[in-house]
């Protein structure tokens, strides 16, 4: 049986330990913020925080999760007021849409380490991460903003 917290709720999960923590969060818990991309972890659509570092959720095992934390977009400000998500709204920065809860999970993540990111390290971070739509640009102004309220 694996035990952890998820959004800060208590859990247990007694299935298969290497599920991977997007089904789980998908399919068990219904939380659809998070979603799937590649299944390869090679585009960030699916980026959660596990003890608050960003992790590809399509291929980290929920064993992983064990005794741990799992934070979802939905559980990153529930009422969407974390400074990156303002930012987001501030910069107009989604398009389609698809990838923006794993981006704003990455950007998290990355400003909870390095509040005051050189434009360098947030390219680096965010590297990971693709957007079919190309908004690099505002995503790189709205974790510039962002930083600036942390």
């Amino acid at each position: 049986m694996v035990s952890f917290k998820i959004n800060g709720v208590r859990r247990s999960f007694d299935g298969d330990p290497n599920m991977p923590i997007l089904w789980y969060v998908r399919d068990e818990l219904g939380l659809a913020g998070t979603k799937f991309g590649c299944g390869r972890a090679l585009c960030g659509a699916c980026t959660v925080h596990l003890n608050g570092s960003a992790v590809r959720a399509c291929v980290t095992p929920i064993a992983a999760a064990n005794e741990g934390e799992i934070t979802t977009i939905e559980g990153l400000d529930p009422a969407g007021e974390h400074p990156v998500q303002r930012a987001w709204r501030q910069h107009n920065v989604p398009q389609c849409g698809y990838c923006q809860s794993g981006q704003i999970m990455q950007a998290a993540a990355l400003l909870a380490t390095t509040p005051k990111p050189s434009d360098t390290q947030i390219s680096n971070a965010m590297q990971g991460n693709i957007c079919r739509c190309g908004t690099y640009q505002r995503i790189l102004a709205a974790v510039k903003t962002a930083a600036s309220e942390v």
